[in-house]
């Protein structure tokens, strides 16, 4: 009881002390200024002006290089191949010596003569043995395999010591300036791309793209899953191109010159009623939202169709999501 006593004691007395301190509130009986930062003037955001420039309009399309043509180095009459000095992904010249190929019936005069020498016993059949020889040999014909064209080894078909026909393929040669690109283009998109137009190929492997013009459809190619192949010409043709590099050709099929654009981050679209707006700063920094029709979207920019927007108007890029019509704005840095 007593403890009760003197904590009730102690609450009076602090009651007594707050009112006789005027209940926290100053002589004229306002509130009492907190001890607290004062608030910020408005929301703060980030703003970018809209800016003028040329947007591409692009279908890209999957694809890789092939070459159009290919030569191949043949036998040039039945016998043996004594050298072949190239394999597949070899670079090869013009007039290059690749290999070469001993006439079946010189080389059967030989090898006889080699073992006449091997069996000989006597002195006379020793010489006899020589002068066949000498004989075979002079007589031997070897005929050298000569690249027809420069560019890649894209087959080898037989292998030094092998026996060979007349005229057997011995190397394919993809030849070099007849590397193209072959996207695959989707058919949705054939109507919008026509030939002369540019491309840009990413290659694998490669940290420079390639340009290149659509040339049309590949001649006798046919379509699959969709798509249809386009012949796409590379200019100019890079150096150390090879056969069967995947990539991507970036076809520009229209170009927006001098239009207007806010950057990506600008953009806020409804996904149930595909309405886009913007936030721009109106009058006293306060936010104005505007429906907008954007166009063309590309390197985190968008075209601003409609309505008109002037240049260097600013628009809010960041901290505007959920802000209301006619918000204060504390623009940032």
């Amino acid at each position: 009881m007593r403890a009760l006593r003197r904590i009730l004691l102690s609450l009076l007395t602090l009651l007594s002390l707050t009112v006789a301190c005027g209940g926290g509130q100053t002589k004229s009986g306002t509130p009492a200024p907190r001890d607290v930062a004062a608030a910020p003037n408005g929301t703060p955001v980030q703003v970018a002006p809209v800016e003028r420039a040329t947007l591409d309009d692009i279908v890209s399309a999957p694809g890789e290089t092939a070459a159009l043509v290919e030569q191949s180095v043949r036998a040039p009459f039945a016998g043996t191949l004594t050298a072949l000095s190239v394999v597949e992904g070899d670079r090869v010249t013009r007039g290059e010596r690749i290999g070469s190929v001993v006439a079946r019936d010189s080389e059967a005069a030989l090898q006889g003569a080699e073992e006449m020498a091997r069996v000989a016993r006597s002195d006379r059949e020793r010489a006899d043995a020589q002068r066949a020889l000498e004989l075979a040999r002079s007589h031997r014909i070897e005929t050298p395999l000569v690249a027809s064209a420069a560019g890649i080894v894209s087959k080898r078909s037989a292998s030094a010591g092998d026996r060979v026909g007349e005229d057997q393929e011995l190397v394919t040669v993809a030849v070099a300036d007849s590397f193209v690109f072959r996207a695959s283009v989707a058919q949705s998109d054939l109507a919008r791309v026509r030939p002369g137009l540019r491309a840009t190929i990413e290659l694998a492997g490669s940290a420079k793209p390639v340009e290149g013009r659509v040339h049309g459809l590949l001649a006798g190619a046919t379509a699959s899953d969709l798509t249809t192949p386009m012949r796409i010409d590379l200019q100019p043709l890079p150096a150390h191109l090879t056969a069967g590099l995947f990539g991507t050709a970036h076809i520009v099929v229209a170009e927006h010159a001098n239009v207007p654009v806010v950057p990506e981050s600008a953009v806020l679209r409804d996904d149930v009623s595909g309405v886009a707006r913007i936030a721009t700063v109106g009058a006293g920094d306060k936010l104005h939202w505007i429906e907008v029709e954007t166009g063309l979207q590309s390197d985190g920019r968008v075209e601003i169709v409609r309505p008109a927007l002037e240049t260097g108007e600013r628009v809010v890029t960041s901290g505007q999501v959920g802000l209301d019509e006619g918000t204060a704005l504390a623009i940032g840095k």
